[in-house]
């Protein structure tokens, strides 16, 4: 005959199973505390979920360390997919950059012209205009134009490729989406937004040359001269580096938050919607910190 259990195990047992309550006074205080910590904690762990932002931002730190891996060290990048894609960025985003420069350039000029004028030193807006350009304007408005234009089309397109299951017929039929689909647009990106940062400095400089001498009187040479004394090649080398990488991180986010799309349309809308707006708040913490590094001195 099987020796009888103790009613205190009877009473643990029951309880846990979702028997019946004991008797008042029959369970001790530490039986509670283990009905409250025990069972019912390994049930919400079991049930957490991570935020959807947390492994969309880990996939996107894994997927730019795929392409630094396949440009950087395999050597393996789609030449024809990257042509493609920088003859898509130049026309999309150059146009809007060159307006943007131009009347951010003229806002500025009326700004330093007005003041500077009051005490003399009109001798100083060219070189201002240059710093200010070179150093934080133009990558900045660049990267914005970039990522209002290139980046919210790049994640809306992998995103309808994602949901309507393009990027698994892509695997079946042998090719790999980081070397056709990612890598190919953050080379793109990440060269073509230096070149606009140029063009786009280029302009806005003409285009405050020109305000400056029809509506303040201060002659052309005077702001060339006085850009030409102040700006140095380590400015414009910021300003390249500064394109450069506000163009990887424009890219690899909008790359990112489209290859992780659900949801059918709707889901194509918010991650395009997502990757925009994550973009811009990229550029200004990037900007900072890349300030940071170049002028700490």
């Amino acid at each position: 005959m099987a020796p009888r259990r103790s009613s205190a195990y009877r009473v643990s047992v029951g309880d846990y199973a979702g028997g019946p309550k004991p008797a008042e006074g029959t369970q001790s205080s530490s039986s509670g505390a283990n009905e409250a910590t025990g069972p019912h904690l390994i049930e919400s762990i079991r049930g957490y979920e991570p935020p959807r932002f947390l492994w969309r931002t880990l996939y996107t730190l894994l997927l730019l360390g795929l392409v630094i891996k396949r440009v950087l060290w395999h050597r393996k990048l789609n030449m024809q997919q990257t042509l493609q894609q920088i003859s898509r960025v130049g026309p999309d985003t150059l146009g809007v950059s060159m307006l943007t420069s131009s009347f951010v350039g003229m806002v500025f000029t009326i700004q330093f012209c007005k003041e500077f004028s009051k005490v003399g030193l009109t001798r100083v807006i060219g070189g201002l205009l240059g710093l200010a350009f070179t150093r934080e304007l133009t990558p900045v408005i660049c990267a914005i134009v970039l990522a209002g234009r290139v980046g919210s089309a790049v994640a809306a397109e992998l995103g309808t490729m994602q949901v309507s299951e393009q990027v698994d017929q892509l695997r079946t039929l042998g090719s790999d989406p980081v070397d056709y689909l990612v890598a190919p647009r953050v080379v793109a990106c990440a060269v073509s937004l230096p070149i606009l940062s140029v063009i786009s400095f280029t302009i806005g400089m003409a285009a405050s040359i020109l305000l400056a001498d029809i509506r303040y009187g201060i002659s052309p040479n005077a702001i060339v001269d006085s850009a030409a004394k102040y700006l140095e090649s380590f400015d414009v080398g910021v300003m390249c580096a500064k394109g450069f990488a506000f163009g990887s991180v424009i890219s690899i986010i909008s790359c990112g938050w489209g290859q992780t799309t659900t949801g059918g349309a709707k889901g194509v809308g918010e991650s395009t919607t997502a990757s925009v707006v994550i973009s811009l708040v990229a550029i200004f913490v990037v900007d900072f910190f890349l300030s940071m590094f170049f002028f700490k001195k």
